[in-house]
């Protein structure tokens, strides 16, 4: 499964970083063959990609025009995009059978936005403190009356990391179901 991963540009305290900690951990424990995909080196970013090779993870990061500067660490395959920021993430979830929130602020509000318009299973993990939190005010199971997919948000990451592993990938779900 390829897992797209949608967090915070900036740094968070560390609360959240042990809640990321524990959701890459229990992760790997569940499906450890999963790739994980993400939109840059930089903020919270830095801290699952760090961790996710630590792990044992694949790691793919596809970087937007702007910071195609970026030093990534031996092991991450590297996607230099072309595009700006948006766009990038257009092709960030797309790459993915679905999409995780770690806790952002617009850049990973707008990849649940994309993920749902897309049809692709939409996981959130709250209780960051971060601005993604407001999320599901505003959006409590659905983004529109379409309800393309339900957003599941979760407090515990570990239950988070439960339920992603449960998915399965469009592909299979197509072919058998």
């Amino acid at each position: 499964m390829q897992i797209a991963i949608a967090a915070h540009s900036g740094d968070v305290d560390l609360k959240v970083e042990s809640m990321v900690r524990d959701f890459l951990k229990e992760l790997y424990s569940r499906c450890p063959s999963s790739t994980l995909l993400l939109g840059g080196y930089w903020g919270l970013m830095k801290l699952v990609v760090d961790e996710a090779l630590r792990l044992g993870f694949k790691v793919v990061v596809v970087l937007p025009l702007e910071r195609h500067d970026v030093e990534l660490p031996s092991g991450v395959v590297r996607i230099d995009s072309g595009c700006e920021f948006r766009c990038r993430s257009v092709i960030l979830v797309r790459s993915g059978d679905v999409l995780v929130s770690l806790g952002g602020g617009v850049g990973t509000m707008i990849e649940m936005m994309l993920a749902y318009a897309m049809g692709k299973p939409v996981y959130a993990l709250v209780g960051t403190s971060l601005s993604s939190d407001n999320f599901p005010k505003a959006f409590p199971e659905y983004i529109d009356d379409r309800k393309v997919v339900r957003i599941k948000y979760f407090t515990d990451p570990i239950r988070l990391a439960e339920e992603v592993c449960r998915e399965r990938p469009a592909s299979i779900r197509t072919m058998f179901g």
